[in-house]
């Protein structure tokens, strides 16, 4: 059997954290609570959590102060919810490190739903980063992506200069090749910011990639767009361990 999701709760107003845990327990996620941030990397030490979810309305503690120390240590995935629902302050709370975001009012439906869809993109995250972690390079259309040096040798023998997003990128649709991948699901997997924030820019970025393989490989439509759903590597793929 697998393990149930954790899920922590840090909000200071009890009412919610009654609410929030009965309906996540009667939707089979075991859930923890705290009341405020001073205690919640112990927490994180001591156990370990499938996903955070955050009341930023904490009396003894900065909640921003709270989710940077999160992110500069783990990896969980960040809800945080708040009263407070413009615009600037859902970019805000995304680029401290949060990974969604939701206003109040919400409904627990909403909640549940959000916190499923972060896992399955944190799960699949994980695999890649794990997959990656054993290979060593990628060989697809006469060129080759040696992982570990960050280095794509066109079949000529030439480095092609990558950036960091684009190498991650490329990594993206290498471990998934002939498969399309949704931009959320290439902002994910490419480690690049939330798509909300910076939605427009993985078309960028793919758009920049899909020329420089072209010209590496001396090959047309190496990434295909799939209208309206995402965008696919066209190109049969060898992993070198």
């Amino acid at each position: 059997m697998t393990s149930p999701v954790h899920a922590l709760i840090v909000d200071g107003d009890s009412g919610t954290r009654a609410a929030l845990t009965n309906y996540l327990t009667e939707n089979e996620i075991l859930v923890s609570t705290m009341p405020d941030g001073p205690s919640l990397a112990d927490a994180l030490q001591r156990e370990t959590f499938d996903v955070l979810i955050l009341n930023p309305k904490l009396a003894d503690e900065d909640s921003m102060l709270v989710v940077r120390r999160v992110r500069d240590h783990c990896d969980i995935p960040i809800i945080v919810i708040t009263g407070r629902n413009e615009e600037a302050d859902r970019v805000l709370w995304l680029e401290l490190g949060a990974d969604d975001y939701l206003g109040k009012p919400f409904s627990l439906r909403e909640l549940l739903a959000r916190i499923r869809a972060l896992l399955r993109r944190s799960r699949t995250h994980q695999s890649v980063a794990q997959g990656l972690a054993r290979v060593r390079a990628y060989r697809f259309a006469g060129c080759e992506l040696h992982v570990w040096l960050h280095r794509l040798v066109a079949p000529d023998g030439k480095v092609i200069a990558l950036t960091n997003a684009e190498f991650h990128l490329l990594t993206a649709f290498l471990a998934a090749p002939q498969r399309v991948l949704s931009r959320e699901q290439l902002l994910d997997l490419s480690r690049l910011h939330s798509a909300e924030v910076y939605d427009r820019a993985i078309d960028v970025q793919v758009g920049r990639l899909r020329r420089k393989l072209e010209s590496a490989c001396l090959q047309d439509g190496l990434i295909h767009t799939a209208r309206g759903a995402g965008y696919a590597l066209n190109a049969a793929v060898d992993i070198i361990h």
